[in-house]
Order: structure tokens, then sequence, then C-alpha cells
């Protein structure tokens, strides 16, 4: 399994695993020390809630370099006139009679709550290479999909400003 990333997402990734191994580490480290000089371990939140604390940033590590290790580098460039990463997409959704603007992107990037979506997600995926004024249906599920229309397609570009998912 690998995950298809740009290399602004594989330099934001490093800069993360630079930050939590050389700052964040060390202060987690100490923490550690400070509360096991509080006494004893078996009743001591400060200790456990510290141990908590460097274990995920161990494990944020560990994630974000077997990413890195085992992603394809794919490039954010597509037709002018078509739907690529990075676009940000005006939809005319016909169920609901309504409007919706998304920006295509990876998806460590996506964040539904800022309308950035995956390339990976069903719409995501149904967009990519599409035109303005295209119709196209989205199946969510075996049961359900609907119909959207492409209103408008601005142009984007992997330009840094969207931060990795946290988690």
């Amino acid at each position: 399994m690998h995950d298809e990333l740009t290399k602004v997402d594989i330099k934001k990734m490093q800069e993360e695993i630079e930050y939590r191994r050389n700052i964040l580490a060390p202060k987690l480290r100490e923490e550690v020390r400070q509360a096991r000089e509080l006494g004893d371990l078996s009743e001591n939140f400060e200790y456990h809630a510290a141990r908590r604390e460097m274990n995920k940033n161990a494990g944020r590590i560990n994630y974000l370099q077997k990413m890195i290790d085992t992603a394809v580098v794919i490039s954010p460039e597509s037709k002018e006139d078509a739907i690529g990463l990075f676009d940000t997409v005006t939809l005319y959704l016909e169920d609901d009679d309504e409007e919706m603007t998304i920006t295509i992107v990876t998806t460590l990037r996506q964040n539904s709550l800022k309308n950035l979506i995956s390339k990976e997600s069903p719409i995501g995926k149904v967009l990519l290479g599409k035109k303005a004024g295209e119709r196209v249906f989205v199946r969510v599920s075996d049961d359900y999909g609907y119909y959207a229309v492409i209103r408008k397609i601005e142009k984007g570009m992997d330009d840094e400003s969207l931060e990795i998912s946290p988690y």
C-alpha cells in the first residue's frame, strides 16, 4: 500500500518529523523525568500523562516516516481547462438545488470542515480531469449517489499554504 503525495507533502512531513524529534521529544522526555521525581509511579497522573504524550509523539513520527518511505510522488499539474490537484471547484448539487465550493487536495491535507476534499474521496475521484459544464455522478455507496454539475474551476497550485492533517 502506498500514498500518492506531492513533493510539498513529503517536505511538510519531513519538517514535522524534524520538529518532533529535535524539539518536542527532548521536551517530553524532560517532562517524564520531572514527573518521575514526584514519587510513586503507580499513582502518579503526571508521569502517566507525560509517558502517553511521549508515546503519541513517537507514534506520529513512525506514521509519518512510513508514509514517506512508501509514498509515490505525484505531480500536482493538470490541463489548463481540467480539474486537477489544488484546484477550487464550484459545483451545483442537483438534489439539494444549491452550490458548493471545494478544493481537491491529497489525502494528507484533507479537511472537510474547510472544504478541502481528498482526491481519493468519491467526489474527488470523479472530478479529477473533468471540465466546467460537465455533469458527473458521484457514487458514495452501492445504495447512494448524486449528480453534480461543474460550474467553475479556479486553478490552484501546491503553494505550501495547506497544512497536513494532524491525525
